[in-house]
Formats: structure tokens, C-alpha cells, sequence
């Protein structure tokens, strides 16, 4: 076997999804079971427990995954050593927020692409609150999210930005939000909410403490969603400020004064531990580091 077949095991056995890695590693479903299959049928034993809902590893499973870890681990040193006086080359994957790529990514990956121009940079943009799952299911080498509650031991962190995390209401739309004599009425006023992350965690806090069963109108995916849906006068959100001034949408909404305040957002660089054995993402890694930066880690 290969070492693309060994990376792609690799993928598998991170994601336990087969949809998730024949779209990561660029197969057809039907491409990805075969090289599994090969794989299986070579070993002599089957890799996968899989039925229509779950996939898991089997016992050969695991044993395979520490040989195919430890395989790409080396194949990635060996990459190094051969080419540790040529110009750097391959390819870095990042995943981000649309709003991180036009306001914290353009100066990193400037320097970058100046100091490494032999590197391919494969930029994809989404819902930040996947960032870490890109990470775990190796679908992305990079990502620049908000700091996790909890930042896992395998992952180490940058912090670029802090931003706050405000409430917004509808300019055209006055009638939504619903006041009471103490203030906003939180069982009658409509609230769209992130279906997940940590604005989602910390807005879900906010009301617990405050012992309020909140008026949840719509769950969305991605701040750009939640923020068209407030401005259409669907309800009153919660969003990054640094989201809102980066909007086209920023002169429809406007922020509400709300206390206590939400605790808010270290936006900044993730990768994993075992990612800066790669060469190319250490380069990106020490570009990142050389700016503003302050790396963290759990220990």
C-alpha cells in the first residue's frame, strides 16, 4: 500500500465518516470503500465496524491506526529531511469564517505567500464553530476560530483578535424586540440562535444564570445567516461584534445594550500538535507567531 492509501485511512479514522472523507480526500464513496477494501483484504481482517448510522474501528482497526499514524508521521519527516535545503513546497489547508478571511487572514497569508511562494494555499470558508471538528477529521491543517471553553491537550492555539459578543435587533423592524418594566422581555422576544459553538454555549449560559427560558424563534448555521434573519425583523440575535463590522448588513442591525455582558471571543490560529511535524504548517505556524501572536497550549 501507498502512502496517499495510508493517509486516507488515516482521514477515516479520524472522521468514522465515509462521506466526510471521500469529499476530503477529493473519492467517489464508491472509490473510498475499495481503497478500504484493499486495505482490509491485504491486512486479512476488517478495519471497520459500519452499518447505515455509525462507523468505528475494529481491534485491527485501532492496531492498523497506530502503524498508519506513526507511517505518515514519517513519511512527512522523511519529506522534510529531503528537502530541508530546497525551497519549501506542497500544500496547506486552511478553514476560517468568512469574516476572518478578509479581516485577519489577508496579512498572514501575505507573509506567508512572500517568505514560501512555492506553497499552494487551499482556503476554505464556513461555519466557525466546525473549526475544530476540520481539525480532528484532518480536513484541514489550519484554522482560525474562537478559543474552545476547553482547549484540548492535541491542540495548540495563537491568539490574534479579542472581540465581543453582543446583541443585535432589527433597525426597520422596532416592533420585535419586547420590553417590560425591567427590561427586555426575553420569554416574548423572538431570538435566532447559532445551532452550535461557543456563542451558542455562552448565550445558553447567559440565560441559565439569569434563570430566563428564553424565545428561541430559529436555530442557524454561520453568523451571515443569523444576521440576515435579524435584519429581516425574524428576531434579535447574538453575534462576534467583529462579524458585525465586517457585514454589509451592519447598517440594518444595531447593537443592544444588555447587561451583564457576554464574555467575549479570543479569535486566533489552531492546529494540532502532530500537524507541526509538517513542514509546511510549521513555516505557516512561525509565520503566524512572528506577528502579533501569543501561542497557548494546554498542558
Amino acid at each position: 500500500m501507498d502512502i496517499r492509501t495510508i493517509k486516507i485511512f488515516n482521514h477515516l479514522a479520524h472522521s468514522l465518516h465515509f462521506g466526510r472523507t471521500s469529499r476530503a480526500c477529493h473519492l467517489t464513496a464508491s472509490a473510498l470503500t475499495r481503497t478500504i477494501q484493499r486495505i482490509e483484504a491485504e491486512l486479512g481482517k476488517p478495519l471497520f465496524f459500519r452499518n447505515n448510522r455509525t462507523v468505528s474501528l475494529t481491534p485491527a482497526g485501532l492496531l492498523f491506526k497506530n502503524f498508519a499514524e506513526e507511517a505518515e508521521q514519517r513519511w512527512m519527516d522523511l519529506e522534510q529531511a529531503l528537502t530541508a535545503d530546497a525551497v519549501l513546497s506542497g500544500e496547506i489547508s486552511i478553514y476560517c469564517s468568512v469574516t476572518a478571511a478578509y479581516s485577519i487572514l489577508p496579512g498572514i497569508l501575505g507573509a506567508f505567500r512572500n517568505g514560501h511562494p512555492g506553497v499552494q494555499i487551499k482556503l476554505q470558508t464556513g461555519d466557525a464553530a466546525e473549526a475544530l471538528d476540520k481539525l480532528r477529521n484532518r480536513e484541514a491543517g489550519v484554522t482560525i476560530a474562537a478559543l474552545p471553553e476547553l482547549l484540548p491537550s492535541s491542540i495548540v492555539f495563537i491568539a490574534l483578535a479579542e472581540t465581543p459578543l453582543v446583541f443585535i435587533e432589527p433597525v426597520n423592524f422596532p416592533g420585535v424586540r419586547v420590553d417590560r418594566h425591567q427590561g427586555i422581555d426575553w420569554q416574548r422576544t423572538p431570538l435566532i440562535l447559532a445551532e452550535q459553538g461557543l456563542s451558542r454555549i455562552r448565550i445558553d449560559r447567559w440565560f441559565k444564570e439569569k434563570g430566563i427560558e428564553p424565545n428561541v424563534y430559529a436555530e442557524v448555521a454561520g453568523n451571515e445567516a443569523l444576521l440576515a434573519m435579524v435584519s429581516l425583523g425574524c428576531g434579535v440575535g447574538v453575534v462576534p461584534q467583529l462579524v458585525l463590522e465586517k457585514s454589509p448588513l451592519q447598517d440594518q442591525v444595531r447593537i443592544l445594550e444588555v447587561a451583564p455582558h457576554l464574555t467575549p471571543f479570543t479569535i486566533g490560529a489552531c492546529t494540532t500538535k502532530r500537524n507541526l511535524g509538517n513542514p509546511v504548517i510549521q513555516a505557516f505556524w512561525d509565520t503566524v507567531r512572528q506577528g502579533t501572536g501569543r501561542e497557548r497550549e494546554d498542558r
